[in-house]
C-alpha cells in the first residue's frame, strides 16, 4: 500500500508498507528509492510489518530546499510517528549513516541493525569524500546525471564498466542522481561520529561482507566500538550489495528478539 506522511519542514515523504507485525523500517542508501529494496521485503513481511521509502528528493516524495541532513533525520522521525511511535530500523550505506544519525539523536528506534555505513578510519577519509563530492557536483552542474552516477560509483571501488550504462537499473540511477551530494552531505568527512554514537542506547546489529573491501570491516569495527552493547557481525561471501537470502535470516534473528 502506498502512503505518505508530512516531514516536520512539510516535505511530503512517500512509503510503502506490507506485512504484519511491528514495524520495521529500510532506509536505503545513494542511488536507491523505495523499491530497490523490493527482493528483501517479501522475506521480512511474515514477521514485521515493512516499510520502504523515498528518502527527500527522490522517487515520489517531495524536496524542500536547502538541503541539510538534519531534515532526513526528521523524515524518518515522520515515518516513525506513521508507525505508530516506534519501529526497529536497518539502514544500508548511506542509509546506514541516517540511520545511525537519527538514533543519536533519540528517535523512536527500538532496534537497529546497520550495513556497511561507509566510514573510513584513515587519514584519507576526509579528502577523498571532499574531491568525490566535487567531482559528483560538477558533473551534475554541466547536465550529466550519468557522469555523477560513474564517479560516485567508482568512488566506492566497484570497477565501473560501460557495460553499466546498457543494464535496465542505469535509468533508475540517474533518475536520482541528483540527490548524490545529499549522501555526501549525511556522510559528512567519512570519520566515525564516536561520540555521538555513544548515545546510541538501543540493541544494536552492526553488518558487513566478508568479500566487502577492508573499509567495510574498519567500519563496522568503529560503529560497534562506540555503541554501548552493540556486536558486529560478517556475512561470509558477500558484498556492498548482500544477498537478500543470506541478509534476511540474520534480520529476522536480530529484529525477532525484541
Amino acid at each position: 500500500m502506498v502512503e505518505a506522511t508530512r516531514s516536520a519542514d512539510g516535505t511530503t515523504i512517500t512509503y510503502e508498507r506490507s506485512g504484519n507485525g511491528p514495524a520495521l523500517i529500510l532506509v536505503g542508501g545513494a542511488l536507491n528509492n523505495r523499491h530497490s529494496a523490493g527482493p528483501l521485503v517479501p522475506l521480512l513481511e511474515s514477521k514485521f510489518s515493512v516499510i520502504t521509502f523515498d528518502r527527500r528528493g527522490r522517487g515520489d516524495s517531495g524536496d524542500t530546499p536547502p538541503y541539510s541532513p538534519a531534515r532526513e533525520v526528521e523524515d524518518l522521525d515522520a515515518l516513525i510517528a506513521a508507525a505508530g511511535g516506534t519501529a526497529r530500523v536497518y539502514g544500508h550505506s548511506s542509509g546506514a549513516v541516517l540511520a545511525l544519525d537519527a538514533a543519536a539523536a533519540g528517535a523512536g528506534i527500538n532496534m537497529l541493525a546497520v550495513y556497511e555505513p561507509p566510514y573510513l578510519t584513515d587519514d584519507t577519509g576526509g579528502k577523498e569524500s571532499t574531491a568525490t563530492t566535487r567531482e559528483i557536483q560538477a558533473a551534475l552542474d554541466e547536465g550529466d546525471p550519468g557522469k555523477a552516477v560513474e564517479v560516485f560509483i567508482r568512488s566506492t571501488g566497484i570497477p565501473f564498466d560501460a557495460a553499466m550504462k546498457e543494464s535496465p537499473w542505469w535509468a533508475a540511477m540517474t533518475a536520482v542522481a541528483h540527490t548524490l551530494p545529499y549522501d555526501m552531505a549525511v556522510v559528512g568527512d567519512s570519520t566515525v561520529p564516536a561520540d555521538r554514537l555513544a548515545n546510541i542506547g538501543v540493541a544494536t546489529l552492526g553488518l558487513y561482507g566478508g568479500a566487502s573491501p577492508g573499509w567495510a570491516r574498519n567500519s563496522i569495527e568503529a560503529v560497534t566500538a562506540a555503541i554501548p552493547g552493540a556486536r558486529k557481525m560478517v556475512l561470509e561471501g558477500q558484498t556492498h550489495a548482500a544477498s537478500p537470502e543470506v541478509l534476511a535470516p540474520v534480520l529476522i534473528e536480530f529484529f525477532d528478539r525484541g
